[in-house]
């Protein structure tokens, strides 16, 4: 477990009623190192057409632009792409399915660690 991890947990288990309004204080960039490591790779790219293969070239510098946008408050979650993948067996009928950006899943999993 992480040490942001404990530190979450520990402040949950003294303060059940506390609410967390925001984890953003409790990212470090050895979360999201951890993060970009446990986010699949061969998904489908987001609206930039990023791969995880090109957030990984510049792995350093794009992990501490994303800290740094998420603890400044500027992270806003880009569009996400829309795409439409048939529903069940009958495909006439046709389902949404968002997907975000490489950078964003990187953060949403960090949050979820």
């Amino acid at each position: 477990m992480l040490t942001e991890q404990l530190e979450i947990a520990n402040l949950a288990k003294q303060a059940p009623d506390m609410v967390f309004t925001s984890l953003n204080k409790h990212l470090s960039l050895a979360l999201l190192k951890e993060a970009c490591k446990r986010t699949r790779k061969d998904g489908a790219t987001g609206i930039d057409g990023q791969t995880s293969g090109d957030f990984e070239q510049d792995l350093e510098n794009n992990l501490k632009t994303l800290l740094d946008d998420a603890k400044s408050g500027r992270y806003f979650a880009p569009s996400v792409r829309r795409v439409y993948i048939p529903k069940g067996d009958n495909s006439s009928e046709l389902r949404a399915l968002g997907i975000p950006t490489f950078r964003d899943k990187v953060l949403q999993r960090a949050i979820v660690i």
